[in-house]
């Protein structure tokens, strides 16, 4: 993703430059830059984010690192476009809340890019609209070819792979969750099978996410909006079909950057837009939604391990998350 965030800004947003690459391989470090057109390159974060010369940060990094690295953007005034999740812990999760609200500003942005994808999109303006009527139920698949680590888990798929769709869920219907249960298949040889989720929500709507990360045949997200007066679900995208030798066939990407390519323009466009004026996007995640999708995936591991339903327990939404959003600082 550092690599592919690299080029969106090189190549995608007029107006930004990219200044440093920063990686723990510098090797590595240096061939993006030379790709990309990089200025410099560096293994030291935190010297990076304190740079003179660097005004905004994406973090790519590994996932135990995010919370770290955006409290010190925080520290030095940067905003920042941190990958999801804002960290695997909760706590965590919350002293990016309060170093947020002690500086008196948002800073974080957070790469929850679905809700910048064209479906999830019209998802929500149908239901905006009025179009299906009153929301009921949410029907999500995440599929990929396989597990991305021999030792993934089922509470890994939960932890690692749904938040995207605890994000994306809380976003279109507007509402937060209640209480989740969490199920697990069998497979025949032993890999990681398929997770399924059943969440409440506060509104009394009922939504559904399969997790299944050795799906094999490709990578394959899908979602349905059920209404009272009507549905809309989201088309698999393919740009071709091809018949041949009796069969009609479309493909499925590898994984998701294909699939979210524009998605990811759109947001760090957003997040361009909002280096420049300090305005907060509209539509983007921010700390307090980093927050939630941790609440709920640990509530839901917990599920996975107890077999039992569990409640989602949220604090109180900060009163600084309502007022910031889409305010310029």
């Amino acid at each position: 993703m550092g690599a592919d965030h690299a080029r969106i800004v090189a190549e995608y947003l007029p107006g930004a430059t990219l200044q440093v690459v920063c990686d723990m391989d510098e090797a590595r470090a240096r061939a993006v830059a030379n790709t990309f057109g990089a200025k410099d390159v560096t293994h030291d974060p935190e010297a990076t984010i304190s740079r003179k010369d660097v005004d905004a940060v994406i973090v790519a990094s590994p996932d135990f690192t995010h919370a770290a690295l955006s409290r010190a953007c925080i520290a030095e005034g940067k905003p920042v476009l941190c990958e999801k999740p804002l960290s695997p812990s909760s706590d965590e999760c919350r002293t990016v809340l309060l170093a947020e609200q002690a500086a008196g500003r948002q800073f974080v942005m957070l790469g929850f890019m679905r809700r910048y994808d064209q479906s999830y999109v019209e998802m929500r303006k149908a239901l905006e609209s009025g179009a299906i009527g009153h929301a009921l139920m949410m029907h999500n698949f995440h599929r990929n070819v396989a597990t991305p680590a021999a030792d993934f888990t089922g509470a890994m798929a939960i932890t690692n792979s749904a938040p995207h769709e605890f994000d994306v869920v809380r976003h279109v219907l507007g509402t937060e969750f209640t209480s989740i249960t969490a199920h697990q298949a069998r497979r025949s040889d032993g890999r990681v099978a398929p997770v399924v989720m059943v969440l409440d929500t506060e509104d009394g709507q009922l939504v559904t996410i399969e997790i299944n990360n050795n799906a094999g045949y490709g990578y394959d997200v899908r979602a349905e909006l059920v209404g009272e007066v009507g549905s809309i679900a989201m088309n698999n995208v393919a740009y071709t079909r091809t018949d041949i030798k009796l069969a009609s066939s479309t493909r499925y990407d590898d994984d998701w950057r294909g699939r979210y390519h524009e998605a990811y323009i759109r947001q760090n466009r957003d997040f361009l837009r909002f280096v420049e004026t300090g305005k907060f996007p509209d539509i983007a995640s921010d700390s307090w939604d980093g927050y939630c999708a941790a609440i709920v995936a640990e509530a839901g591991a917990k599920a996975l391990e107890t077999g039992q339903k569990q409640p989602v327990t949220m604090m109180a939404k900060p009163a600084f998350y309502t007022v910031q959003k889409g305010v310029a600082a």
